[in-house]
C-alpha cells in the first residue's frame, strides 16, 4: 500500500507542476481570474465524484467553520501561488509553495494541539532560512514582492492542509472537502471577476480549463496517496514537483534558477528528507 501512496503522490506532484505551467502559459491575466477558472473545473469534477460515490456532508454543524477556514486558507494559498508562478521562475514558485508541510507543523501545534518536537522546530527554522535564499530579501529586488506572496501562499496551504486533517478526523470525505473549497473559492473571487474581468481568447480559456483539470487530478491523487500511507512516510516524494517544475520552466520558458535558489532548494529539500527519516521510527513505534 505504501508504494501505491508513493506513486499517487508523484502523480499529484506532476499534475500540480503541470497546473503551474498552464497558469503561466495563460498569459497576462489577473491571478484572481485564473484562480476562478481553475477552481470552477475542480468544483464540477469533485461534484461528479461525490454523486458517483454517494458522498455528502456528514451533517456535523461543528464542521462548518473548519470547512470555511480550510477554504479561506486554501484560496489565499492559491492566489499567492498563482501570483508567484506568473512573476518568478517556475521552480522558485513551486518551492515556496512547498513550504506548506513545514507550516502545517506550526499550525498543527495551535489547531490540533500537537506537540512540536525539538527536531521538528529545527526543520521548520531550516526550511525558513532556505526560503530566504529563494526570496532574496533586498530593497532593490523587484522580485521580492511576488516571492513574499509565494511564501505566504505556502503558509496558507499549510494552514489549509491542517484543516483538511482536522476535518478528515471528524468524518468528512475528501471529495466533499475539495468540492466545498472549490465552490467557496469561486464565490470569493467572483466579485473581482465581475468588476475586473479581462477579456480572454479561446486559447487562454482552454489553457485555464487544462489548469483546472490538472489541479483536480493533483487534488484527488494526493488524497488517494494519503489514504494509502501516512504523510510522514510519503510526503518527501511530493518534492518531486520541483524537478517537474524546473524541467517545464527550462523546456518551455528557458528558465534557469540562480545559485542562491538552488541552495535554497537544497536546504528545504534536506529538511524535508531529514523529517522523513526522523518520522519513520515514530511511525514504527505507533504501529507497535
Amino acid at each position: 500500500m505504501k508504494y501505491k501512496g508513493i506513486v499517487c503522490i508523484i502523480v499529484s506532484a506532476f499534475c500540480f507542476a503541470l497546473m503551474n505551467l498552464f497558469v503561466r502559459l495563460s498569459g497576462d491575466l489577473p491571478s484572481v481570474q485564473k484562480s476562478f477558472f481553475r477552481n470552477l473545473v475542480a468544483f464540477f469534477f469533485a461534484l461528479a465524484v461525490m454523486k458517483k460515490n454517494h458522498i455528502g456532508f456528514s451533517g456535523k454543524k461543528s464542521n462548518l467553520l473548519p470547512l470555511i477556514l480550510r477554504s479561506a486558507f486554501g484560496t489565499a494559498g492559491i492566489l499567492g501561488n498563482f501570483y508567484a508562478v506568473d512573476h518568478l521562475v517556475l521552480a522558485d514558485a513551486s518551492m515556496l509553495n512547498k513550504m506548506s508541510p513545514f507550516f502545517a507543523i506550526v499550525f498543527s501545534a495551535f489547531i490540533l494541539k500537537e506537540r512540536v518536537r525539538p527536531f521538528q522546530a529545527f526543520a521548520v527554522g531550516g526550511a525558513f532560512l532556505g526560503s530566504l535564499l529563494i526570496i532574496k530579501p533586498t530593497v532593490a529586488g523587484m522580485e521580492m514582492f511576488p516571492a513574499i506572496l509565494g511564501f505566504l501562499g505556502g503558509m496558507g496551504a499549510g494552514a489549509a492542509y491542517t484543516m483538511v486533517r482536522y476535518l478528515s478526523e471528524r468524518g468528512e470525505k475528501g471529495p466533499l472537502i475539495v468540492c466545498f473549497f472549490s465552490g467557496f473559492s469561486c464565490l470569493a473571487t467572483l466579485p473581482f471577476l465581475i468588476f475586473g474581468y479581462h477579456p480572454m481568447s479561446g486559447q487562454q480559456l482552454a489553457i485555464l480549463l487544462l489548469a483546472g483539470l490538472s489541479a483536480a487530478g493533483g487534488q484527488f491523487a494526493i488524497t488517494a496517496a494519503y489514504s494509502y500511507a501516512p504523510a510522514r512516510e510519503i510526503s518527501v516524494y511530493d518534492y518531486s514537483q520541483i524537478i517537474f517544475s524546473a524541467g517545464f520552466g527550462y523546456l518551455v520558458f528557458g528558465q534557469i534558477p540562480d545559485l542562491l535558489s538552488w541552495l535554497g532548494y537544497l536546504v528545504i529539500c534536506s529538511m524535508a528528507v531529514a523529517m522523513f527519516f526522523y518520522n519513520k521510527p515514530l511511525c514504527a513505534r505507533h504501529r507497535m
